[in-house]
């Protein structure tokens, strides 16, 4: 575990959000920070696909870069699914 230092005015950001959302501000932060690492590496996701594939790679036992590279059917582990159909990773424009 490190140390990441962020601004005043988004510390309050998470403060305020993870309140909200009966979260930590750690637990906010790293919520935000795997939303925004998907979103910028699967760009044709919308938030729901996103928040789906959370939920799936945490069901799989967490999210892995590699696997979330490679696309959005294998982020959340072998034979993952998003919105109920199999994603082909090919299909996907990156």
């Amino acid at each position: 575990m490190g140390i990441v230092k962020i601004s005043d005015l988004m510390h309050e950001n998470l403060r305020v959000a993870g309140n909200a959302l009966s979260r930590s501000i750690n637990a906010q932060a790293e919520h935000w920070m795997r939303v925004g690492m998907l979103a910028e590496l699967h760009p044709g996701l919308d938030h729901r696909e996103i928040c789906q594939l959370l939920i799936q790679s945490e069901l799989a036992g967490g999210l892995d870069i590699l696997a979330a590279i490679a696309g959005p059917a294998t982020a959340a582990g072998p034979g993952a699914v998003a919105g109920g159909k199999p994603r082909a990773a090919a299909a996907r424009k990156h």
